[in-house]
């Protein structure tokens, strides 16, 4: 590891650190030894993902039970039901996905911060917007990729779009969301939400030259020449895949998943109770495809604190079972633009609350508009 990659490492850990603190609750991804279950007795009870894992164990085991003796539980029944339809939907999203993420691990940051470019054009704004839809991280763990890349010099605008775009838009959950609500509307979601990471992003270029907002003090006047493509060819030129890289590619692509499954299996149970204690007419007729379904789909997003992997299987049921479509992309993007950790996390590295609170003052109307189009459009 080189001095530039340790030092990468250190502020990572430091800016992890800060997230953390600033939180009530631990980071959902924070690979920190509580998550991971190694405390100091060797285990830590981690209850959303140990308590989710328990909870679905026994709706398969009580499922697979009702199936030999003809047993029906009333409630029960029908929750387990619900998780074995789910999880058969999701399994080959997440196989897939933890490849990719583990062959994420070995690409080296400086390509994205390369990928960026100039922070006050509009062609920096499309690298971020593109950046924030191919990183594989989650909606807390990306606020500490933003973090440094406002430290390295990413203009405001650059960041705000890099957030907004990346969440949920990662590989693993794109195909999640393929086996949960279908092609069509997965790329319509993910079109829909570029749209809005891109205009949010020239929102606040905009409100930059106009000096509402100051410039990033850290801004680089002159950005260093790194040809992402030379390295490649480097890097590849003396590539040889052996036992070595697809251990570290396992590895890394399983730390990553346990934050990312740890969610998605408590939306699993969420969505699975939804259907158990919520009839179809009821979901319907408070989330169905209306302003007044989208304005309590808003409310709802707001309330629940469900990271954006957890909040994947909850936006399929409102597709699904409500026939809203707007609705399910209001749940995934609102999520995120009214997350109080992510505005407490602007607000740390930008030293402006006016900068936080403008998050959502911006993107939640652009979310509205196009979830009630969305809703339009499914109808």
């Amino acid at each position: 590891m080189t001095s530039d990659e340790q030092t990468d490492t250190l502020s990572q850990k430091e800016d992890q650190t800060k997230v953390n603190q600033m939180s009530k609750t631990p980071s959902c991804c924070s690979p920190n030894k509580e998550h991971a279950g190694h405390g100091k007795s060797g285990f830590s009870f981690d209850i959303i993902l140990h308590g989710s894992s328990l909870v679905i164990l026994a709706a398969l085991a009580l499922h697979f039970f009702g199936q030999f003796t003809g047993t029906d539980i009333p409630y029960a029944t029908p929750f387990a039901h619900g998780v074995l339809d789910l999880l058969s939907k999701m399994w080959w999203g997440v196989v897939l996905g933890l490849i990719f993420v583990g062959l994420m691990t070995k690409v080296p940051r400086e390509y994205f911060r390369a990928a960026l470019g100039r922070g006050d054009t509009i062609g920096g704004i499309f690298r971020a917007a593109l950046a924030g839809l191919l990183l594989d991280l989650c909606s807390h763990g990306i606020l500490m990729i933003g973090a440094k890349l406002y430290e390295r010099g990413a203009s405001l605008a650059q960041v705000m779009t890099f957030l907004i775009a990346s969440p949920w838009n990662s590989f693993s959950m794109t195909l999640i969301l393929f086996a949960l609500v279908g092609v069509k509307w997965t790329l319509i979601f993910i079109v829909f939400s570029a749209v809005i990471a891109i205009f949010t992003g020239f929102v606040y270029l905009a409100l930059t030259k106009r000096g509402v907002f100051a410039e990033n003090p850290n801004k680089v006047e002159k950005i260093e020449s790194f040809s992402m493509k030379e390295d490649a060819k480097k890097r590849l030129k003396n590539f040889r895949p052996n036992k070595e890289f697809f251990k570290d590619v396992f590895f890394g692509g399983w730390h990553e998943a346990k934050m990312l499954i740890r969610w998605l299996l408590l939306g699993v149970v969420i969505a699975a109770a939804i259907r158990t204690f919520i009839s179809p007419e009821m979901f319907t007729e408070w989330f169905g495809p209306t302003v007044i379904g989208l304005l309590l789909t808003l409310v709802a997003t707001t309330i629940i604190e469900v990271c954006s992997e957890g909040s994947s299987p909850i936006a399929a049921e409102l597709l699904n079972r409500a026939g809203a479509p707007g609705n399910a992309f209001t749940f995934l993007m609102a999520g995120v633009a009214t997350d109080y950790t992510e505005m407490l996390i602007i607000r740390e590295f930008t030293k402006k609350w006016a900068v936080a609170l403008s998050l959502p003052l911006i993107t939640v109307p652009q979310v509205l508009l196009l979830g009630y189009i969305m809703n339009v459009m499914g109808g």
